[in-house]
């Protein structure tokens, strides 16, 4: 495993194991493509060290089918690493018994179970696609989310997706990535495509 050294070393307190063990969270932003690709990828890696792994996709339709859906499903079932819990907005959240109205009523009662969730530590990974929109949008209050996530207990990390993070969250986060573009094939016309997109 590489063994990085970290630029500097923080009078905390902590052993260098207790500091490489914190719970960390984690956004992917900007206007590039690879933002929810990268926290999937994460899972995957969770996964493989058999963490519970709780994904929560905000905004998307329920009809759009991601392959890392399908994918982490399967091995969630698959009893070899830890078990995958998938839940989408645009079916309605499974765990809520009646007609959500509007995306941003859903978004709220998502996020309500996402603080059910962390509060159990339901999870050892919490994926929250597409998140950053319900923020910037005004749905979900940005204050709370970060002082949520800021007590959350146990030894759980936290991705967050989406353009427009807002800064009270990227100032808080352990570790910010901004998708930027340089290039995409939507800039010439092409539209998406079978196993690149989805």
């Amino acid at each position: 495993m590489p063994q990085g050294q970290p630029a500097t070393v923080p009078e905390d307190g902590l052993t260098t194991r207790q500091r490489r063990n914190r719970p960390l969270t984690m956004v992917h932003t900007g206007i590039g493509k690879g933002k929810s690709t990268a926290a999937f990828g994460l899972a995957l890696r969770g996964w493989n060290q058999g963490w519970p792994i709780g994904v929560f996709q905000f905004v998307k339709s329920a009809k759009w089918k991601v392959g890392e859906e399908r994918a982490l499903r399967v091995l969630g079932d698959s009893g070899e690493g830890g078990t995958v819990a998938w839940h989408k907005m645009g079916e309605g959240w499974s765990w809520v018994q009646r007609d959500i109205e509007s995306s941003e009523e859903a978004a709220r009662e998502g996020w309500e179970q996402v603080k059910r969730d962390l509060a159990a530590e339901s999870y050892r990974l919490v994926v929250l696609d597409e998140f950053a929109y319900p923020m910037h949008w005004g749905w979900v209050d940005t204050d709370e989310v970060v002082s949520v996530l800021r007590d959350r207990p146990g030894t759980q990390h936290v991705v967050i997706t989406g353009r427009n993070a807002p800064q009270p969250l990227l100032d808080f986060a352990d570790l910010v990535t901004d998708m930027s573009k340089v290039k995409h094939p939507m800039d010439a016309g092409q539209k998406g495509q079978r196993g690149i997109e989805w």
